[in-house]
């Protein structure tokens, strides 16, 4: 399977995401992930997004130190095994990988692999959570690369994880450095106490909050996120993660969303030019007041 490269005269760009379940087994959630890969560049996708830490059941339930063995070094065996798949497929992937970057500092990093197997780039997730069942913390380093755009084939690339989904800092800082396209590998989910309503209201938030992204600054989003109830291993709910995965366009508009309860593979053709259409009639970063922004560095303005 071989495609022209695309270029900036292109009219569209096909995209792929992955929702998958995960469980203990690591070659099993591998496995997961490449098959979702391949179906989704036989069915045209030019660049697949997978969800956060896609190798492994979510660990950050608790603070155990052995979990650490579970991270592998930059390239490695993951950036390996997902490159072949690159190479194989002709597609630009997202993945995601629990770094370690040397001994004592790890951190959550989504990796893209170009078409030809290489590595494009990495991004190391800069907003870390530290809540009930999400105990990142412990585990990982923030990022120190800043908001950058990776190159590829495909376009610029505004990579961020998870918890980076709520900030619009992040998500302006990456428009304002060139990124064509925001993407989120995600790993979030409900706590099992949390009433219909609470779940309802979480989820809304959570999708809004992205498609806000894609509105003020006129970019698509895609989001992938896992999905199932994810057991400890004396069997009780740790976190049911809600999938939702989608993809919108620069005016929030929903192009593709999956379901809450199932493994899904969703393909979207993206039009390459309809952000530059968009922001010329939403002019939003023409019409920022960028002299009257200094206090946006602090803290707290009392």
């Amino acid at each position: 399977m071989t495609r022209p490269t695309n270029t900036d005269e292109s009219a569209t760009l096909t995209i792929g995401v992955v929702q998958h379940t995960c469980g203990a087994d690591r070659k099993l959630n591998l496995a997961r992930a490449i098959a979702g890969i391949e179906d989704a560049a036989d069915r045209g996708a030019e660049l697949v997004l997978l969800q956060e830490l896609h190798n492994h059941a979510y660990f950050c339930h608790t603070e155990n130190p052995d979990n650490f063995d579970l991270a592998e070094s930059v390239p490695g065996p993951t950036t390996k095994a997902l490159g072949d798949v690159a190479r194989r497929t002709d597609t630009c992937i997202v993945g995601s990988v629990f770094e370690r970057r040397t001994a004592g500092l790890y951190h959550n990093t989504a990796v893209v692999l170009e078409r030809n197997g290489s590595v494009a780039g990495i991004y190391r997730k800069m907003h870390i959570p530290d809540d009930p069942g999400y105990q990142e913390k412990f585990y990982f380093t923030p990022g120190d690369q800043g908001f950058r755009p990776i190159e590829t084939s495909v376009g610029r690339l505004g990579v961020l994880v998870c918890w980076d989904q709520w900030y619009p800092e992040a998500a302006r800082l990456m428009t304002l450095a060139g990124a064509e396209m925001l993407l989120f590998p995600s790993a979030i989910g409900w706590d099992p106490v949390d009433d219909t309503a609470e779940r309802q209201r979480q989820r809304d938030s959570w999708v809004t909050i992205q498609r806000g992204h894609a509105i003020a600054n006129g970019l698509p989003v895609a989001c992938s996120n896992r999905v199932g109830d994810e057991q400890t291993a004396n069997h009780r709910s740790a976190s049911i993660f809600w999938g939702t995965s989608f993809v919108c366009g620069p005016q929030g508009e929903m192009m593709w969303q999956a379901g809450a309860d199932r493994s899904q593979v969703g393909v979207v053709a993206i039009d390459r030019h309809r952000s530059e259409h968009v922001r010329r009639i939403w002019p939003f970063l023409r019409d920022r007041r960028i002299d009257s922004y200094g206090d946006i560095s602090k803290r707290f303005t009392d």
